[in-house]
């Protein structure tokens, strides 16, 4: 083309336009500007200057490149994997390199080179399709590699976090503290459907549940998850502030289109099992005593967490509604009048009754049971008589 054979011009172009292809890559992917400097210059740069004499061998030949052509791109895709350099930099370098190489060899073209810019450019096509495949094979490879021997490494930190087990073994360092959380995860409406729709949303559910809590914390969370729930640590030097795990909880929820109830805690590697026993507790006592998603830490729910605790006391207490049992609109009346501070009009509008119903309603609990929730003793017991109701009865 323009007069000149395309093998030949290239190899002398080679040196000086690996220069600016590498000078296009600091420029424009930050990725590779934050390599050390004589990883640009030895590898990086001798990468790119042995596939454009690579490619003009193929012009000369005029015979298409094959799979077992790349060995030196696949070792230098291991070595990005390595490094952590996302694959979708690398393919743009290539694909960079490739664009200005193009415009080195057409630059100056005829008409009458019509025939050989087209044989040409069907070369350039085959070759970039034979080098994008051998990068990222390549590349997947470590990757998969890599990430399995992390999942490994991060599986048995859990464990042993979990289990209070000694860490002297384990590859992975802990963290100084961890925010140690215990969720309940809703169904999403389409979990509820049947086939591969449902396997779909489940999978995407918890994939965005990790995603925020990864997010959230200064290394990526060790959790174990499934449909419905479970346990997660989340990395921190130092303890979190209370608001960000509440934001987080409104996060996961808002990413994941689903509810998600949670207890939370911080400790130190060695608190973490105290830690998940206790959060299992106090998310517990939030899903039996009907609060809403979100949150929760035991300040929440110290109340109903003490006398929720196994004791002689609790059947007893229990026991002191039981004349309600057979009448469920006053066990709701009173809910709803304690949970009110005893205003019959705002328990009405709660229940959508006239407030001389819940007056009604109220002496019938006062004739049933002895207890007055009109009086503040009364109603203190009253409330506790229903918390004990609450943790005997099963989830």
């Amino acid at each position: 083309m323009a007069g000149r054979p395309l093998a030949a011009h290239l190899r002398a172009r080679a040196p000086g336009l690996t220069a600016r292809v590498v000078d296009r890559l600091l420029a424009e992917l930050p990725v590779y500007a934050e390599l050390p400097q004589e990883e640009i210059a030895g590898d990086v740069a001798g990468i790119v200057q042995h596939t454009l004499r690579q490619f003009a061998d193929v012009l000369e030949r005029r015979c298409p490149a094959g799979p077992g052509d790349f060995a030196r791109q696949r070792d230098s895709a291991a070595q990005r994997a390595e490094e952590g350099v996302p694959l979708d930099a690398i393919l743009t370098a290539y694909q960079i390199g490739t664009a200005m190489a193009w415009d080195e060899l057409a630059g100056g073209a005829r008409p009458s080179d019509l025939a050989d810019y087209q044989e040409a450019l069907a070369h350039l096509m085959d070759f970039q399709r034979w080098l994008t495949s051998a990068v990222s094979g390549a590349y997947l490879e470590v990757r998969q590699i890599l990430d399995s021997q992390e999942h490994g490494g991060r599986h048995a930190l859990l464990r042993a976090l979990l289990d209070g087990a000694p860490l002297d073994g384990i590859a992975h360092r802990p963290a100084a503290r961890y925010a140690v959380l215990v969720l309940a995860l809703a169904p999403h409406p389409d979990e509820r459907k049947a086939g591969q729709r449902a396997r779909v949303a489940a999978r995407r559910k918890i994939r965005r549940i990790r995603t925020a809590l990864d997010e959230a914390a200064d290394e990526p969370a060790l959790a174990h998850l499934d449909t419905t729930g479970g346990t997660a640590l989340l990395p921190f030097a130092d303890a979190p502030p209370w608001d960000v795990l509440r934001g987080l909880a409104a996060r996961a929820a808002k990413l994941a289109d689903t509810a998600v109830t949670a207890a939370a805690d911080v400790a130190g590697p060695a608190g973490v099992p105290a830690a998940v026993a206790q959060c299992a507790e106090v998310l517990d006592v939030v899903r039996r005593t009907g609060r809403p998603p979100g949150l929760y830490r035991l300040a929440d729910v110290l109340l109903d967490y003490q006398l929720s605790r196994p004791s002689g006391a609790l059947p007893g207490l229990a026991a002191l509604l039981d004349p309600l049992d057979r009448k469920p609109e006053l066990l709701r009346t009173l809910e709803c009048y304690l949970a009110s501070a005893l205003d019959r009009r705002r328990a009405g509008a709660a229940l959508h009754v006239h407030p001389n119903t819940v007056t009604y309603r109220v002496r019938r609990i006062r004739e049933l049971t002895g207890l007055d929730p009109a009086r503040p003793g009364d109603a203190q017991l009253a409330g506790a008589a229903l918390v004990a109701r609450r943790a005997l009865r099963p989830p």
